[in-house]
């Protein structure tokens, strides 16, 4: 590679990081990755739990009042909560012609190429359901003000799996997480947070190496109802 295309693509990457920084910085959601890998307990997300705890840490690291965690949504109320002095806001697409525990590739292609379709789910959060994602951010973004949160909100995809590979399956909230953040952000800042947000965990989360070694007996451990605590 010559000097002078190399001088040309630094640049290009100093302009393009630049740019994303600065939406971030005036925008209301901060995407940051896969929160984790296997589900370690049940209720998935609930004060004391060992990935609302490693949520709430991000969050104050950050200096913020609030984290987002989004979901593939299932029965659950996505109820939000406070772990310790930070709110945690729980945001669920809706599929209730569709819902499955296994990955779609097709899906996962598709939402990658083309971005979510607006009418394609519904929402949920704190048990109410929103029709359209503008209704469903107005909602996160007031629970963020009245918790006092000044600045973007730290995002994360909830990440776990039930079944399957826990590498190649982006786990539960992958398609909420690329709406928002191309809905905000636009495709290329969507694509780069993806790439980001994948490593993410595998950097961040101390309990990465056990998730990966012992997934397949969480997973059976979670399908029997054997990781239950309330």
């Amino acid at each position: 590679m010559s000097k002078a295309l190399s001088t040309i693509l630094v640049l290009i990457l100093l302009i393009f990081g630049s740019y994303l920084f600065l939406s971030i910085q005036i925008g209301n959601i901060e995407p940051v990755g896969r929160l984790a890998l296997v589900k370690v307990a049940n209720p998935d997300m609930y004060p004391g739990h060992p990935h609302s705890k490693l949520l709430a840490e991000y969050a104050q690291k950050r200096g913020s009042k609030c984290a987002l965690v989004v979901h593939y949504g299932g029965d659950s109320n996505y109820a939000c909560y406070k772990e310790g002095d930070i709110e945690i806001i729980e945001l669920a697409f809706v599929d209730p012609g569709d819902y499955r525990t296994d990955i779609d590739w097709t899906e996962v292609i598709s939402t990658f190429i083309f971005g979510v379709p607006d009418d394609k789910y519904n929402y949920r959060s704190d048990g109410i359901e929103f029709d359209t994602l503008e209704e469903a951010l107005a909602y996160v973004n007031q629970k963020a003000e009245d918790n006092g949160q000044q600045g973007p909100i730290p995002m994360v995809w909830h990440g776990t799996v039930r079944s399957g590979d826990v590498i190649t399956n982006p786990g539960c909230g992958f398609p909420l997480f690329v709406q928002i953040t191309w809905s905000e952000y636009g495709r290329w800042a969507a694509y780069y947070y993806i790439i980001k947000g994948m490593i993410f965990p595998y950097v961040t989360n101390p309990y990465a190496a056990y998730e990966l070694s012992h997934a397949s007996s969480l997973n059976e451990l979670y399908n029997n109802n054997q990781l239950n605590y309330y």
